[in-house]
């Protein structure tokens, strides 16, 4: 594959260069040994040409450059979602708090996710009797006693038990302690409670 002028944003020359000149390594020696020419080398490394990944592979090899240090500069910088503690929004819905954990950040819809803290008063539950929605769920008890309803099934759930279930069925999620229930809870796909 013949190598391209240079019209990218992939810059790896100053690096080849630099480690060739920590090894004090000629661009002859260099070319010699990557079986390349010295003057495509040259080019290289003044990002006169992007070159072929074979040829940069074979450079790599001959500097014994890692290719982790090589690629560093173009790893795809991920989204991150930040929720600090003291920020969470909240809302109050049927008397349970829900606290925000997490955001929808992206329309990644098939990996989306909604997390949320909440706290059932006692008697009280969450969910519905009469549907379910799509999807799945994941609750965790951090702390208090609660009973899990699902399409017909008692679960009896205490600190430190997690449940999850596919959420097409109707569920409800029940206080039977004295003291508030309170849980992590996540969804997906969102059901975006918190309007994002």
């Amino acid at each position: 594959m013949p190598e391209k002028t240079n019209n990218t944003k992939y810059n790896y020359g100053e690096k080849i260069r630099t480690i060739r000149e920590k090894k004090q390594m000629t661009l002859k020696e260099v070319a010699l040994k990557a079986e390349v020419s010295e003057s495509l080398v040259s080019q290289i490394e003044r990002n006169k040409v992007s070159p072929a990944i074979d040829t940069l592979l074979r450079l790599a090899d001959v500097l014994e450059i890692d290719l982790e240090y090589l690629f560093q500069d173009y790893k795809k910088k991920k989204k991150i979602n930040l929720v600090k503690a003291g920020e969470r929004n909240k809302i109050i819905n049927q008397g349970i708090l829900y606290e925000q954990l997490s955001k929808t950040i992206d329309d990644d819809k098939e990996h989306a996710i909604e997390a949320y803290y909440l706290e059932i008063a006692p008697d009280m539950e969450k969910g519905s009797k009469e549907y379910g929605h799509r999807g799945r769920e994941l609750g965790i008890i951090i702390e208090g006693k609660g009973e899990f309803i699902i399409g017909g099934e008692k679960f009896d759930l205490e600190k430190g038990d997690s449940i999850s279930f596919e959420s097409d069925v109707p569920h409800i999620l029940r206080n039977k302690g004295q003291k508030t229930l309170k849980a992590y809870w996540m969804v997906t796909p969102p059901k975006k409670a918190f309007g994002n």
